[in-house]
């Protein structure tokens, strides 16, 4: 596989009816050359690290994505990244730009990491992927999370996977 496609999720495989089945096998390993890879970036608020409108936030970009003609459900992928106690900021891929939204192209080489398990295990994982990126020569590199099923449906499959994005 090129090192700059990402797999493809079947977006036709859910027994949800929202969240599609994930294969972490597909995405664990992986190393991505991003060069202007075109996102729309979207910011949520949080008390203490638990988001408080991501229910707003999501449906929004993912309708303006759809109403723009920017939602290609073979490029999906919605990294987010914590900025602190009370804001999270979301890069949602898209294919063209999109009105109302901010647009911002990212570049990079990052590896992935899967993770599966309860949210409370974050801060391992953080750890994980900034000792993972600080191996790879880029200690400083953004760690990005790519949470690949809603809370309520990673009950239903069983599991709760998670993929860590590490910039180096």
């Amino acid at each position: 596989m090129p090192y700059d496609i990402l797999p493809i999720t079947d977006m036709s495989d859910t027994e949800t009816g929202c969240c599609p089945r994930f294969d972490p096998a597909a995405w664990d390993g992986l190393e991505l050359h991003f060069q202007e890879k075109l996102f729309v970036r979207a910011v949520t608020h949080a008390v203490f690290h638990v988001p408080v409108d991501m229910g707003r936030v999501f449906p929004r970009v993912h309708s303006h994505l759809e109403a723009a003609g920017a939602y290609d459900p073979k490029e999906f992928l919605v990294l987010s990244r914590d900025l602190g106690a009370w804001t999270s900021e979301h890069y949602f891929a898209a294919s063209k730009d999109v009105p109302h939204e901010e647009m911002v192209r990212l570049t990079g080489t990052f590896v992935t990491r899967v993770f599966d398990g309860p949210y409370s295990r974050m801060k391992d994982w953080c750890e994980e992927m900034r000792a993972l990126a600080a191996e790879r020569g880029k200690p400083e590199g953004n760690i990005y999370f790519y949470y690949t099923t809603c809370p309520k449906y990673a009950k239903q499959y069983g599991h709760n996977y998670v993929v860590g994005f590490a910039d180096i």
